[in-house]
């Protein structure tokens, strides 16, 4: 049978201007460059911060800033700013991230664009949002872990909050600003008009913390949890927890009462499946803290790879601890094209991710490693 011939990518013909810079703003501009997108990414003459970062470390630039043209643009002189105005007559979407209202300060705001381009599609994000009483509040991905509450229930009872080790604040607003911009790109088609698309990091947070919430709202009274450590934020959920190896450790979760019965078979633990209360969560969840103690001498006599194997075998939810190093060499990963080895040409070998959103019946751009500053200046600007 014939394979069907590829469309080409969604985004194709689809021409954003990129204002963005770190994380969020990014990300997003990065996913719809690689479903096809041209994004004419702005920078100041010296380069967007992540070129500048400290530690020297260029991949989060790279990673983040593939399939884009680069053009730098001073916006504190007239110049730059006219070279902006004209760029978004011919545009479909400009995504930005500054401090809520420096756009509007510049003569770029929402309401300055769209009388210039009614189709245009304005995507912003901030910490907190465009209105309310933290509006201009300073934020980065550590103050909203703190603001949203991330940070108080990470980290273990009775020890001060830990942060979450990914920027996971940054990430997910630039998901949800990429999905804004689709949607309100969809609603072009029908009404013919673009519209402000606005994010806060802090809203796109709150629903990470559903687990957590839950104990607020039982029946049988409300309460905080605070810091579960790596057992499941709600409490609700038992065995859920990291266990030692002789190796290491590996995370262990029975999401439902089989995969406790198929945990103790693979362990030998035949006297906890036959306690009639361990037959459920509810049951099980009082005595977390022996039952924990029983898997954990339990898994300790195995090595990180054998444990894995074993409980695969019985189909248990679990995964061995990984360093950062295993991850980025992981075979998985690599066989589906998720992340590839690239020769930059300008900062040599490296491991860089794909998007990953899979539009199987598309074709995928060419992958493009991130450009010299200023590489498309030539091509873009308006002769003098």
């Amino acid at each position: 049978m014939t394979e069907p011939m590829l469309r080409p990518p969604p985004l194709d013909g689809v021409r954003v201007i990129d204002l963005t810079q770190i994380y969020a703003g990014p990300y997003t501009t990065f996913l719809m460059a690689r479903a096809g997108a041209e994004i004419i990414k702005i920078e100041p003459p010296g380069g967007e911060h992540m070129r500048r970062a400290a530690g020297g470390s260029v991949l989060p630039y790279v990673m983040l800033n593939a399939n884009k043209r680069s053009l730098t643009l001073d916006l504190k002189t007239a110049a730059g700013i006219a070279e902006v105005r004209r760029l978004v007559e011919d545009a479909d979407v400009l995504v930005e991230n500054f401090t809520p209202g420096v756009m509007d300060r510049l003569g770029l705001g929402w309401e300055d664009l769209r009388a210039r381009n009614p189709r245009l599609i304005y995507a912003c994000s901030s910490g907190y949002g465009t209105t309310g009483p933290y509006r201009d509040y300073p934020a980065m991905d550590l103050t909203v872990q703190a603001m949203s509450g991330i940070l108080g229930v990470t980290g273990f009872p009775g020890q001060p909050p830990v942060k979450a080790g990914p920027a996971m604040c940054d990430f997910s607003a630039g998901i949800h600003l990429y999905a804004g911009v689709i949607t309100a790109l969809y609603e072009r088609t029908r009404s013919g008009l673009g519209q402000m698309v606005e994010i806060s990091m802090l809203e796109s947070a709150y629903f990470t913390l559903t687990s957590n919430l839950g104990p607020l709202f039982r029946e049988e009274g409300a309460a905080d949890l605070g810091r579960t450590g790596n057992r499941h934020g709600g409490m609700t959920i038992c065995p859920y927890n990291v266990y030692p190896t002789n190796d290491g450790f590996v995370a262990i979760l029975c999401i439902n009462d089989a995969h406790f019965f198929a945990l103790t078979k693979a362990l030998h633990l035949p006297d906890l499946a036959a306690v009639p209360r361990y037959a459920t969560h509810k049951g099980r969840a009082p005595d977390m803290d022996a039952l924990d103690a029983r898997i954990g001498a339990a898994t300790a006599a195995f090595s990180k790879a054998a444990l894995f194997d074993l409980l695969m075998a019985h189909h248990v939810p679990a995964a061995p601890v990984r360093t950062l190093g295993e991850v980025i060499a992981d075979p998985h990963l690599h066989a589906r094209g998720a992340l590839r080895w690239i020769d930059h040409p300008q900062h040599g070998r490296l491991v860089v991710a794909e998007s990953p959103l899979r539009l199987n019946g598309c074709e995928r751009p060419a992958y493009e490693p991130s450009a010299a500053i200023g590489a498309d200046n030539a091509s873009l600007l308006r002769p003098a």
